[in-house]
């Protein structure tokens, strides 16, 4: 659906919009023309989905429309942009840490590859943008800098035959920033000339993103969104910018069809609603939502505010009419539709060499092997709550942090069945292969180990009090509201062992002296290095104790932990012996 902003408008929500304040006179003498495309939260979906989570999406009228996938976006960019002189192409952010295997085997090359070809101009960062540091998004996705084994952890042979250069396109956002910090790390804006008409595009990061889950950067800040936006369009207007775009990676929602707009709300609306009358549009992404929405700004004028799925489900497509004289955008005029991005167009040639390329690419890398086993490492848990996988991985962490400069853990935990939400525990190793060929018996493929732990967290190394590691252990039974006991163990490092009395009320099971740290009873009163994923620090596992850890140090990802874990020699399947359940004598 297609709207344009007129002088009066009433949102979804039931909020009268005031009318526009009269258009500068000049603009109706031959306005410049800006067509905006924007995509967001792709996430490396470079390959056309079947399901219907990650494939469809419904029209307006409730039918299923089968859309996504890079050779599509492109053949629909290029059909959106013709007969258009002046063009710009964008993303809303969370392109990189793709969750497709032939992206993210390959340190989300694949994505850069796409967009590059895709002709995409700009992306502000999104949250997964620093699912690994800053360093990586600027260095190696930006400037195109290799780490590690070139071929092997980065500058792959992409789909033309050339090693990895990096984004053609430019990387922004004004409010990441170093820790205390004010000064962006990344330019805070792009300014883009049409027929001399300067458009300014502030771009602008969720807040959430330095202490989200995979994205925890314990170096970094995030500034606030209406007080940074605020700063920078005022920037703008000084340099002589009057058409401002705010691209902004946080979400909301608008209902439920992709181009229309019903009950808005969450944090970009708010947004929207405060920020300043100076910011002619807002393009969101983050919660990947669909909605095409007009809300008034602290003005009282009409300001397109849209976000445009995910996973390359559907373009944004927004038309200004920028009045010469004055260069400023005239509201009243400008459009906005959000497209699906259908499969019932040719696809482009370019892009399926490209995904099918990916695609054996990935399948070469999955089949690398990275390590070997001599015996099963399963999720089967004993009677305790302990299992060869669950302690393996605990052990993982802790070599982690000792490879960390600060890290340096005194022990390490693991959710192996956690209270709430995911568990980073996802397969089992089996030491016998059958007569797959080159898998053989103990060998453990770049595949198995990905498939096995994680799901792109990092290992923090946090320092914690005594007495929260005992509640730790504690929560490992928490009372459920029909009143049963949830038991949601917790694995540790091989260098600590523990007992329990489950015959003790809930709360009541663990006493320090019984847990044993390097052969030492846990003083309640001292402090601990302790080596966790990021997700159960933060509580998303369910397990409290940790709020107010401090000092934290990021480690590697949960993936490249494992992998580095497996490649230290043949890994045995460690005795079940960390916890030990007394007898109810005691």
């Amino acid at each position: 659906m297609r709207f344009p902003l007129r002088s009066t408008l009433t949102v979804a929500a039931g909020v009268a919009v005031a009318s526009l304040s009269a258009i500068p006179a000049g603009a109706t003498s031959s306005p410049v023309d800006v067509q905006l495309l924007s995509i967001t939260d792709f996430h490396g979906y470079i390959t056309p989905q079947n399901d219907a989570g990650n494939g469809t999406i419904k029209d307006p009228q409730g039918n299923t429309l089968v859309v996504g996938g890079a050779p599509y976006i492109v053949t629909h960019l290029n059909n959106l942009r013709a007969g258009h002189r002046n063009t710009i192409t964008f993303s809303a952010g969370d392109n990189f840490s793709g969750w497709p295997t032939e992206v993210a085997y390959h340190a989300d090359e694949p994505t850069i590859e796409f967009m590059n070809r895709a002709g995409i101009d700009f992306t502000t960062v999104g949250n997964h943008e620093l699912d690994r540091s800053l360093e990586f998004l600027r260095d190696h996705m930006g400037r195109g800098e290799c780490f590690g084994e070139v071929g092997v952890d980065s500058c792959f042979t992409d789909s033309s035959g050339k090693k990895f250069k990096g984004a053609d396109f430019a990387i922004s956002t004004a409010n990441i920033t170093s820790k205390g910090s004010t000064s962006p790390l990344l330019p805070p804006y792009v300014i883009r000339r049409f027929n001399g008409v300067p458009v300014g595009f502030i771009n602008l990061t969720t807040p959430t993103t330095v202490e989200g889950s995979t994205s925890y950067q314990p170096s970094l800040d995030n500034l606030p969104l209406v007080e940074t936006a605020n700063r920078y369009a005022a920037e703008l207007k000084r340099k002589g910018v009057q058409a401002i775009v705010a691209n902004v990676h946080e979400g909301g929602t608008a209902g439920d069809v992709y181009d229309r707009c019903t009950d808005p709300r969450g944090p970009v609306v708010d947004f929207a609603k405060e920020a300043t009358p100076d910011i002619d549009v807002i393009v969101t992404g983050h919660w990947h939502a669909y909605f095409n929405c007009s809300i008034p700004d602290p003005a009282g004028n009409p300001r397109p505010v849209v976000e445009a799925g995910y996973h390359g489900k559907l373009i944004n497509e927004i038309n200004l009419k920028i009045d010469r004289s004055t260069g400023d955008v005239i509201r009243s005029a400008t459009t906005s539709v959000n497209h699906p991005v259908t499969r019932d167009v040719t696809p482009d040639s370019e892009m399926v060499k490209l995904v099918d390329y990916w695609k054996a690419k990935g399948a070469e890398t999955s089949a690398q092997p990275v390590g070997t086993i001599t015996g099963d490492l399963t999720r089967t848990r004993d009677a305790d709550g302990e299992s060869t996988l669950g302690n393996v991985v605990a052990d993982a962490e802790y070599a982690d942090s000792q490879r960390t400069p600060g890290g340096g853990a005194d022990l390490a935990m693991v959710a192996v069945a956690p209270v709430k939400g995911s568990n980073s525990l996802r397969g089992d190793l089996k030491f016998a292969k059958g007569t797959t060929p080159g898998d053989s018996d103990g060998a453990v493929l770049f595949g198995e180990a990905w498939n096995t732990w994680g799901y792109a967290n990092p290992v923090l190394t946090v320092t914690v009090k005594g007495s929260q590691l005992e509640q730790a252990l504690e929560q490992q039974w928490q009372t459920q509201p029909d009143g049963s006991v949830k038991f949601a163990p917790l694995a540790v490092s091989k260098n600590v062992k523990f007992s329990y009395d489950a015959g003790k009320p809930v709360g009541d099971r663990i006493k320090p002296k019984q847990v044993l740290i390097d052969g030492r009873p846990l003083d309640t009163g001292k402090t601990y290095r302790l080596a966790a994923l990021a997700y159960t620090l933060i509580g998303a596992d369910g397990y409290a104790a940790f709020a107010g850890y401090t000092d934290a140090v990021r480690g590697n990802r949960d993936y490249e932990a494992f992998r580095e874990y497996l490649r230290q020699g043949p890994v045995t399947p460690p005795t079940l012996d960390r916890a030990t359940a007394l007898p109810a004598a005691q």
